[in-house]
């Protein structure tokens, strides 16, 4: 019997450059069944924790989204991009020069606790029945509603102007490409996320899981003593 049929939950390092979905088929693939699915979208340029349910665990998978998730990754100020990330061409210099390291520590505690956030323009979420990512990319205006989010933990852990790193504790539905872009409007400067990893969501961490190829030489070996 294929166990992953009965349902395992894998904890993945999700490779730069890859969506969700793509670490979804290829594990699809190996696992050789349908049932397929992840709890949490990480954007392509983001890194780190992606849980991949099989089987009958795919049933968990609103239960693993709706857990608390923790960051790390870095914003560059002095800029804005449209997509608030990298996967769009940085633009709108301005002047950093007379941000200091207190004004950026002070300026987090106006986005710790329970907090208004507009997601991006460019992300999943449906409108009219269209993925706005679709429409904004077709060049129409896309209005989003402010959304109630939670950021338990906003620390400011390095600063290398123009970059500052961070890691934060938040509550589902929180787009960290918001943040940075939010940040940036606090700080007078604009600012994009130009790196992102998940570290921990509920009680699985990022330590804990393994790359594709160690999920491809440990799903092949399960099922090949299964048989």
């Amino acid at each position: 019997m294929n166990p992953y049929e009965q349902g395992e939950v894998l904890l993945i390092n999700k490779p730069l450059h890859w969506t969700s979905f793509d670490a979804v088929r290829k594990i699809r693939n190996l696992v050789k069944t349908k049932k397929v699915g992840h709890a949490g979208t990480l954007d392509p340029l983001a890194t780190g924790l992606l849980i991949i349910c099989t089987g009958k665990f795919t049933k968990r998978i609103n239960e693993f989204m709706a857990q608390e998730k923790e960051y790390t990754g870095s914003f560059t100020i002095g800029a804005t991009t449209p997509t608030y990330d990298l996967e769009s061409e940085p633009g709108n210099f301005s002047d950093y020069s007379f941000v200091n390291d207190q004004f950026i520590h002070a300026s987090t505690k106006a986005f710790t606790g329970e907090i208004m956030q507009v997601p991006p323009a460019h992300s999943a979420i449906k409108k009219d029945g269209k993925r706005v990512y679709e429409l904004a990319r077709q060049g129409k205006e896309v209005k989003l509603d402010p959304r109630k989010i939670t950021i338990k933990e906003f620390e400011i852990t390095g600063i290398d102007l123009p970059v500052i790193y961070f890691r934060v504790v938040c509550s589902t539905g929180t787009y960290i490409r918001s943040l940075a872009n939010d940040f940036g409007a606090a700080l007078k400067t604009g600012a994009y996320l130009s790196s992102l990893c998940r570290t921990r969501i509920g009680e699985f961490s990022l330590n804990q899981s393994m790359t594709i190829e160690e999920a491809e030489r440990v799903i092949k070996e399960k099922l090949t003593m299964d048989n």
